[in-house]
């Protein structure tokens, strides 16, 4: 194969563009899916991807994709991506580096005058981080028929603005519609969101499948009362449950499963008042193995910790599966199609598994699917601190690179 090199002043000056667009005082970024800083990044992602060559359609759920044509162009095509919503206040790398080394791979392919025999196609999911419209990674989902696209669409935010009517808002519905229609492969390029690349000293992990987790709802009922003159023994207090519920998630990571985690992510308490007892807390339980097995055990320990915290405080509650995905083991020929890649390219790498949800996970349902990872400085994602080395960015998008150019020659 003729050589391809990528341009790694371009690839970096477009990273340092596209985050300017929410960035935050602290040096992370603010683009919640369907914000107005979402549709800014939107736009200069399509310009780009025309700017490119590249042929943009958008799709029901305003999944952005950009097409390629390659020497066989009724041949199913090689799909690789991420996302580029962010958390509230979260990181400049997270999706970000799938989208634009995606992008810089096709344009590397381009400077090379190297057309493949696939077609090529980048994409950019909507709403993956699940952070304003719940649940995550809502796009892929609907692609890959995990979601019903009504569904999806009247799925409300906390202010009670529904995913299409904001869709619709930031000039996104588009026509196309979100399903797949012949993939050959997908391939995602992601920061690692944890230590173990960091700790191991290398810039590429080849990642074998993503654990599974569930979510769970979960709400306590009890009484308002005076903080002062309520004895302790005539309380009924919805957050001293919760405490009893989180400190057992707690204790239930260290006994249930050896690589089982688990976390009470997001309280709300009413009447949240200094000199009140509280009468009703809402709180998230997260629970996530590798292990389908483990996971199904933790829901129903979760469960079992919330029934007895209730009964302990006298309190109603009720309790709620809200999402179940289960753990994922990716294509055997793209993991070693990556693993070939790293090698070639110099690169050491390490097999790993992912702790977090990715697109690539409902990807994988219905084509062969398979992830790249680059290290997160201190295991850090999901806040304004999240940091990768350029030069490891650089490397996973080589690796990228010659494994989306093997997998698109028939």
């Amino acid at each position: 194969m003729s050589k391809v090199t990528l341009d790694e002043r371009r690839f970096r000056e477009r990273f340092e563009e596209f985050n300017e667009i929410g960035a935050t005082a602290a040096g992370g970024v603010d683009r919640p899916a369907l914000s107005d800083e979402n549709r800014a990044a939107r736009d200069l992602l399509v310009e780009w991807f025309r700017d490119a060559g590249l042929e943009v359609r958008i799709d029901e759920m305003g999944n952005i994709f950009g097409r390629r044509e390659g020497r066989e162009p009724d041949a199913d095509p090689v799909l690789f991506g991420s996302h580029v919503d962010s958390q509230y206040n979260g990181g400049r790398f997270d999706g970000v580096v799938g989208v634009l080394g995606a992008l810089e791979v096709v344009q590397a392919l381009d400077d090379a005058g190297v057309v493949t025999d696939r077609p090529l196609e980048v994409v950019s999911w909507s709403n993956e981080e699940g952070v304003r419209f719940q649940p995550d990674m809502l796009g892929s989902g609907v692609y890959a028929g995990q979601f019903d696209l009504e569904y999806a669409l009247g799925v409300e935010d906390d202010d009670g603005r529904t995913f299409g009517d904001e869709l619709e808002r930031i000039g996104y519905d588009g026509d196309a519609p979100c399903e797949a229609d012949g993939v050959h492969c997908y391939f995602e390029l992601h920061v690692e969101q944890g230590p173990y690349l960091e700790d191991a000293g290398l810039s590429v992990g080849v990642v074998e499948g993503v654990f599974g987790f569930s979510w769970m709802n979960v709400a306590f009922e009890g009484q308002a009362n005076h903080a002062g003159p309520t004895p302790m023994d005539m309380r009924q207090d919805a957050f001293v449950a919760t405490a009893d519920v989180t400190k057992a998630v707690r204790e239930l990571t260290a006994t249930g499963g050896e690589d089982l985690v688990g976390t009470v992510g997001s309280v709300d308490v009413w009447p949240n008042a200094i000199n009140v007892i509280p009468e009703r807390v809402e709180f998230t339980v997260d629970v996530r193995s590798y292990d389908d097995d483990v996971v199904d055990r933790a829901v129903d320990r979760v469960r079992e910790e919330v029934a007895w915290a209730a009964d302990r405080e006298g309190l109603e509650f009720a309790f709620e599966e809200i999402m179940r995905l289960d753990a994922s083991a990716f294509d055997d020929d793209c993991i070693e199609t990556i693993a070939a890649a790293a090698a070639d390219a110099g690169y050491e790498y390490e097999r790993l598994v992912s702790g977090a949800g990715h697109d690539a996970s409902y990807l994988n349902a219905i084509a062969p699917t398979g992830m790249i990872f680059v290290p997160s400085v201190d295991g850090v994602s999901h806040r304004e601190s999240e940091f990768t080395e350029w030069a490891d960015v650089v490397a996973g998008t080589e690796v990228l690179l010659r494994a989306v150019r093997e997998q698109a020659t028939v």
